[in-house]
C-alpha cells in the first residue's frame, strides 16, 4: 500500500474520532448495539458453529487428497461435475456467511477453482435446507421456491463469470497445486477420513437441530469422541499436530476480523433505522432492489433470523422483489464476511465476487417481483 493511501486513512480515523458525538444517544446506542450483537454471536455462534467448522476447515486442508479436489472442484475439473458438486456441498449445511468462510477457505486453499469455490461460498448460507423451510413455512412456498431456483443459478452464473474473468489466474496455480498435492498427499484409506470429516460435519449439524438437550448433548459427546479416537490412535502424530496447527492458522487469520465487522453491523443497524430502508424498498424497482441487495450485503443475519426480520420488513411495507434479494445478499455477504474474503481470496477477486452477487441479487428479485 503506497505511504499517501496510508497517511489518508490515518487521518481519516483520526478525524473521525476527533469530531464524533461519543457522547450523543445515538452514539452510546450504536455502540451498546454493537456490543450486544458481538455478545450474541460469541455465545451463539463460536462454539456451535465457528469451532467445528474451524476443525472441518483443518481437517480439508490437511487429510483431503488434494487431486481429489482438483478433479471434483479444481480449474480443470469438468463444469458439469464441478458447479452441481458445489453447489450441493454448501447447499447441505445449514450455517451462516461467516460460517461458511472456514469451509471455504479450506477448499480454497486445497486447489478448488475458483469458480466451483465461489459457487459452494454462496450455496451454503444461501439455501440450506432448513433455511428453505422455515421460508416456505413463514413466508409460502412460492418464496421459498423462488429463492432455492434464484440462488441455484446465481451461484452457476457467479463462478462460471469468476472462472472466467481470473482464468489466468486459475491456470497459473492449477499446474503447481496439482503436484504438490500428489506429493504431499497424507497415507491413510478413504474410508478413515471420510468417517473422520463425517463425524465433524455431525457435530456442526447437531449443534443446529431444535432436538431435545439432554439428546442433542449425547450425540455431541458421543461424536467428539469418536473424532479425538480417530486423531490419537488411527492418524499419525506428526498429521495431528499438523490438523491443530492448521486449524488454529485458521483461526488466528479468520475470528479477530469476523468479530471487528460483527461490531461494526451492530453499531449500523443503529445508525440506520429500518423505517428509513422500508420506505425505499416499497416497489419492485431496479433502485428498491439495488439498496436491498446494499443493505443485506453489509448487514449480517444469522442463520434462519433473515426469516423473521424480512418477515416484519414486508409487514411494514417492503415489496416482495427486494425482500427476496434480501434473502439472496443477506445470508451470502456480510460485512463480517466480506472483510475476510479480501484477506482470503485478495483484493480483486473478493470485490469481484461481492460485486457479483450483489448485481445478480437484484436482478433476481426484481424478476421474481414482477412475475409474481
Amino acid at each position: 500500500m503506497k505511504e499517501w493511501i496510508k497517511f489518508a486513512l490515518l487521518a481519516a480515523v483520526f478525524l473521525l474520532f476527533y469530531f464524533a458525538p461519543v457522547s450523543g444517544p445515538t452514539a452510546v446506542t450504536s455502540l451498546a448495539a454493537g456490543l450486544a450483537l458481538l455478545q450474541e454471536y460469541a455465545r451463539l455462534h463460536v462454539l456451535t458453529c465457528l469451532v467445528p467448522a474451524f476443525f472441518i476447515a483443518g481437517s480439508i486442508a490437511v487429510y483431503v487428497k488434494k487431486d481429489a479436489v482438483l478433479r471434483l472442484l479444481g480449474p480443470r475439473a469438468k463444469k458439469i461435475i464441478a458447479y452441481p458438486v458445489a453447489t450441493v456441498s454448501g447447499g447441505i449445511l445449514a450455517v451462516c456467511s461467516c460460517t461458511i468462510l472456514p469451509l471455504f477457505t479450506g477448499i480454497y486453499k486445497r486447489g478448488a477453482g475458483i469458480g466451483p469455490a465461489a459457487a459452494f461460498l454462496f450455496t451454503g448460507p444461501a439455501i440450506n435446507v432448513t433455511a428453505i423451510l422455515l421460508t416456505g413455512s413463514v413466508l409460502g412456498w412460492d418464496f421459498a421456491v423462488g429463492r432455492l431456483v434464484a440462488a441455484m443459478i446465481i451461484s452457476m452464473v457467479a463462478g462460471l463469470f469468476l472462472a472466467f474473468v481470473f482464468r489466468e489466474h486459475d491456470q497459473k496455480n492449477s499446474s503447481a497445486d496439482f503436484a504438490a498435492g500428489m506429493e504431499s498427499d497424507i497415507p491413510y484409506s478413504n474410508a478413515a477420513i471420510s468417517l473422520f470429516l463425517i463425524l465433524q460435519l455431525g457435530i456442526l449439524v447437531v449443534f443446529g437441530l431444535g432436538i431435545d438437550p439432554t439428546i442433542k448433548a449425547t450425540l455431541i459427546v458421543a461424536m467428539v469422541a469418536a473424532v479425538l479416537g480417530i486423531a490419537v490412535f488411527k492418524f499419525r502424530k506428526e498429521h495431528t499436530l499438523e490438523w491443530i496447527r492448521e486449524t488454529w492458522d485458521l483461526t488466528k487469520k479468520i475470528l479477530p476480523y469476523l468479530f471487528v465487522g460483527v461490531f461494526i453491523a451492530g453499531t449500523i443497524e443503529v445508525v440506520v433505522p429500518q423505517e428509513f430502508i422500508t420506505r425505499l424498498v416499497g416497489e419492485n424497482t431496479l433502485l428498491s432492489n439495488a439498496v436491498a441487495s446494499t443493505f443485506g450485503a453489509f448487514m449480517y443475519f444469522a442463520t434462519l433470523t433473515e426469516v423473521p426480520v424480512i418477515q416484519k420488513l414486508m409487514a411494514l411495507g417492503m415489496g416482495r422483489g427486494p425482500a427476496l434479494t434480501l434473502f439472496l445478499t443477506g445470508n451470502a455477504l456480510s460485512l463480517p464476511s466480506m472483510i475476510v474474503l479480501f484477506r482470503v481470496m485478495g483484493k480483486k477477486q473478493a470485490a469481484a465476487y461481492i460485486l457479483t452477487i450483489m448485481i445478480l441479487s437484484a436482478f433476481a428479485g426484481m424478476l421474481f417481483g414482477e412475475l409474481l
